[in-house]
């Protein structure tokens, strides 16, 4: 993250930090394999860390190529003056998401250090990975194709895994996270769903849903009326056929 850092001076852009969050974990995975644990484990859990990590990085790089930097980060710009603002993104940036990446990691790491063998829980975590992929990959893939219409630049997006829940592609992050945890609880490791329990609270209390909901309805007309019907986060059916 420091290297990020030093990289985004000159490019006067901190959204990379963004873009290579989910390629630290690889990172960190990679690095993790020195650890002395049970080889099938570490080859498991390096796939899936990858698999994740590379999709969501190409995924953010394609979604914010050619916008320059992230409204975010251009108000902390004008906030604290350029004079001021590469020290404060170096800790309350890159320095904030560095420390976030070690602790959110933490099933990565104790699972590839454990000697135990893979068992049935290890199965079911990967599993449970799986479903959060696999709804975090189709719920951004749904959001992209509706971005792409000018038709929908003032509409919400109700369809889909959308009619479910506001934010399929945060459920899945939290989930595959959990099933990460999982596997970490199957190494004999379970004070490590401290990562999942923190990535969950992150999107659901600090920087995903928050501040995504409080965008929303400044400039979507119809979002109050969406969120009156559609759950938060975890999927259920709308409201009103609930009712019916």
């Amino acid at each position: 993250m420091l290297l990020l850092w030093l990289l985004s001076l000159p490019l006067r852009n901190a959204s990379i930090a963004d873009v290579f969050w989910p390629l630290g974990f690889v990172l960190v995975a990679v690095i993790s394999l020195r650890a002395d644990g049970y080889a099938p484990r570490k080859t498991l859990v390096l796939a899936l860390v990858a698999a994740w990590g590379f999709r969501l990085a190409v995924h953010l790089y394609l979604r914010n190529r050619g916008h320059g930097e992230d409204p975010r980060y251009r108000a902390m710009r004008r906030r604290w003056g350029e004079r001021r603002f590469p020290v404060v993104s170096l800790f309350t940036v890159f320095g904030f998401q560095g420390a976030l990446l070690w602790i959110v990691s933490l099933p990565v790491q104790a699972s590839m250090g454990s000697p135990r063998r893979l068992w049935a829980v290890d199965v079911i975590g990967a599993v449970v990975w799986l479903a959060g992929f696999v709804f975090e990959a189709i719920g951004d893939l749904q959001l992209t194709r509706f971005r792409t219409r000018a038709a929908n630049a003032d509409r919400v997006l109700d369809t889909g895994l959308w009619r479910y829940t506001r934010h399929p592609n945060y459920f899945g992050n939290a989930l595959l996270w959990w099933g990460l945890g999982l596997i970490a609880v199957a190494a004999g490791r379970p004070w490590a769903l401290i990562g999942p329990l923190v990535m969950t609270v992150l999107l659901l209390r600090v920087s995903g849903v928050p501040l995504l909901e409080r965008r929303m309805r400044r400039t979507r007309p119809g979002y109050e009326e969406y969120v009156s019907r559609t759950s938060a986060f975890v999927p259920m059916r709308p409201k009103q056929e609930v009712r019916g």
